[in-house]
């Protein structure tokens, strides 16, 4: 049933929002260049990698020694505005017809990450990565890692149709008050390092 929910509302948001979404790639076209579109490989349902697609938001600005420079200096103006509205995730809409996503879940974040989850925090990939979910309804970037883990697993554990029309709901709220888009000090979130646990027995 929720696969069939995901897939028909995924078309349905396409049709809908697809003047948005051709404005938003005129847009990143007009400010960024091309390539339009952002790919970046994300750990899906058990952790199998997947292609995520979002439209781009940075620059590829690179120093002298061919490095890129660090995102807070590749991140336009442009592509702060994207992503203060969530513009630059709706190409994930496909991510979702491919099956790769669901509507609501924990979300996918990096592959090097896998390696540093413990037991319980591993948990958030027995389901399928959402394009929102409760930890971003209950704070997004503002909330800790632990915090963002305990309600991913928590989600995992009591997942339900209302549950996820609630999240949905809460969702648009949250776009458009831009609640929680990053975290002080940091220009989204600064990186997962492992949980403290994992810290303290890597010393053991």
């Amino acid at each position: 049933m929720k696969r069939l929910v995901d897939v028909s509302s995924a078309i349905v948001l396409l049709m809908l929002l697809s003047p948005i979404i051709l404005f938003t790639a005129m847009f990143v076209k007009a400010k960024l260049g091309s390539p339009v579109l952002f790919k970046q490989k994300r750990p899906g349902l058990y952790g199998k990698p997947f292609w995520l697609y979002k439209f781009r938001t940075m620059t590829d600005g690179r120093d002298r020694f061919g490095e890129l420079l660090p995102d807070k200096l590749r991140l336009t103006p442009a592509g702060q505005f994207l992503r203060k509205y969530s513009l630059d995730e709706l190409p994930q809409l496909i991510n979702v017809l491919k099956g790769e996503l669901s509507l609501v879940g924990p979300r996918p974040l990096l592959m090097e990450y896998l390696p540093l989850y413990n037991e319980e925090q591993a948990k958030r990939h027995l389901v399928r990565p959402g394009i929102t979910g409760l930890a971003q309804i209950s704070g997004r970037n503002s909330l800790s890692w632990e915090e963002k883990f305990r309600l991913d697993v928590w989600y995992v554990d009591n997942r339900s149709f209302l549950l996820d029309v609630k999240i949905i709901g809460k969702t648009f709220y949250k776009v458009i008050q831009s609640e929680g888009i990053t975290q002080p000090g940091n220009l989204t979130v600064e990186p997962f390092k492992g949980s403290k646990s994992i810290a303290k027995e890597g010393h053991g």
